[in-house]
């Protein structure tokens, strides 16, 4: 078991994992940016929890890592 140890490297392993998922963003509810639509959002929520409970990343990580680059 590799243990990912940043945000690049779970985002990386996220998309090598769900590579049928859009990468494209849409516009968010506001209207003033963009998100990931909703599907992509609760598949990484998803894949966070997994890499967590099975010990490949840290609760510390697990809780500041987001989807989107630099956020």
């Amino acid at each position: 078991m590799t243990r990912l140890t940043s945000q690049a490297e779970v985002r990386k392993a996220f998309w090598a994992a769900h590579p049928d998922l859009p990468r494209r963003r849409i516009r968010n509810y506001a209207g003033t940016g963009s998100m990931y639509p909703t599907d992509v959002r609760v598949a990484f929520v998803d894949f966070i929890d997994y890499l967590e409970r099975d010990g490949q990343i840290s609760t510390e990580l697990a809780r500041r890592v987001t989807l989107g680059e630099g956020s």
